[in-house]
Parts: C-alpha cells; structure tokens; sequence
C-alpha cells in the first residue's frame, strides 16, 4: 500500500491570487501593517511562516508576532471564507481525473501537506468540490516549518488508515523546491509539477523524483508503481 500526500496551492487549485487581500487584512488589523507582501514569495510557504517573515521583516519581534498569530489566523480565515469566489478558484489540470483514480484504488492512501491553516484548506478545496477526497493531512498549524509536517501527515495516516507508511511508501507531490525540500528531508520520494509558480528546471534542480509539467501525464502512476 502507498501513501500520496498532496500539496494545495499550485498543485491542486489556484485560487485567482484571492488569498492575498484577506491575508493583508488581517496583518493590518492584528499587526497595523502587512510589511513586504506584494513583494513576497508566499510558495511553498505554511501560513504561519509567512506572518513570522512579513512582520519581522517590518520590524516587529519574533515574540510579539507568534503571541498575536492565533489572532491572525482567526481574522483571515473569516475574510477568506467571506470573499472567496468559487468561480475564480480553478482546478488545475487532471487533478479530478487523478484524484478519482487514486480514489478507486484500494492499495493507496490519498491524504494533505500543505502550508495552509486546516480551515484554510477546507476552505479553498471546498469551494471547487475537492475536499471529499481528503480525510486527514498536515497543515500549518501544525508548524512553522513545512519540513516539520511529513512526519505529522505519516501519524495522522496511521489514526486513519490503520496502518504505518514507511518514508519509502510514500509520494509527496507538490509545485515547490519547499515542497521537494520537505520530502527529502525524510527520505521520502515528491513528484514536483510546474503548475505553480516555479520552473521545471528549478524544480529538477531542488531533487524532484520526477517534474511534470502537470497530473495529465502517467509519472504519478509510474512512481506509485517504483
């Protein structure tokens, strides 16, 4: 049996670039400001580092920004349920094909990796009819740092499926070098697609098993298969 942990944003779904206005709302409405934002890379990134990079770039304590995070969280994902327009929120090339594929399969295990808050992410699959695929998965909130999260998403398998997955079991696929990052660093094998906003080569670059240019191709299958 095998376990594929998704990553959302740029994987699964692109949100139209939504995200950001409730995001800055809510740094400006905790913090009194929302830093570098247009100049920020928020890819690959879970949502709680990117609060602790934009305001402590804006001068403000480390202490002082995770004191207020919880606060944070609670006013964007408010402002995101809010403003986000389903109708702009695109899934990305064969992800339902895929999704379903690996549905029908009894030998795989299809759970979550991805930088949002849990909310977060229901939210924004909800909205394009993709969160019934996904019982369990690890979130920013559970870290900080996406490195941290392959072991949270390996526990959270066990308490759903009833069974252990090896680092050699497991696939983790994701649009990102972080999302490469975080997988090697357990040993664990990413299929690295360009439908986010990182380049094939820089993709190949950070150790992707394999770099797609998206889920219509058969590697997701192949690598399951290895």
């Amino acid at each position: 049996m095998k376990l594929v942990l998704f990553d959302i944003d740029g994987t699964l779904v692109d949100c139209g670039g939504q995200t950001r206005r409730p995001f800055a709302a809510a740094l400006e409405a905790v913090y009194g400001t929302a830093g570098d934002l247009p100049g920020y890379d928020f890819s690959g990134k879970t949502d709680p580092r990117i609060v602790l990079d934009l305001m402590t770039g804006a001068g403000l304590a480390r202490e002082l920004v995770l004191e207020r995070l919880a606060a944070v969280r609670d006013h964007y994902l408010a402002e995101l349920e809010a403003t986000l327009e389903p109708a702009r929120v695109r899934r990305l090339p064969a992800v339902v094909e895929r999704l379903e594929e690996l549905a029908a399969r009894g030998d795989v295990a299809v759970g979550l990796l991805t930088g949002n808050w849990e909310r977060g992410a229901r939210i924004k699959l909800g909205s394009c009819g993709l969160s019934g695929f996904f019982r369990f998965g690890a979130f920013g909130d559970d870290s900080i740092d996406r490195d941290e999260l392959p072991p949270v998403a390996l526990e959270r398998a066990l308490a759903a499926v009833g069974r252990r997955f090896a680092p050699a079991e497991t696939l983790i696929v994701g649009d990102s070098p972080l999302d490469v990052a975080c997988a090697r660093a357990h040993g664990i094998r990413c299929l690295a697609v360009a439908t986010g906003w990182t380049s094939p080569e820089r993709l190949a670059a950070a150790g992707a098993a394999r770099v797609v240019a998206d889920l219509a191709g058969g590697d997701l299958a192949e690598l399951l298969a290895a």
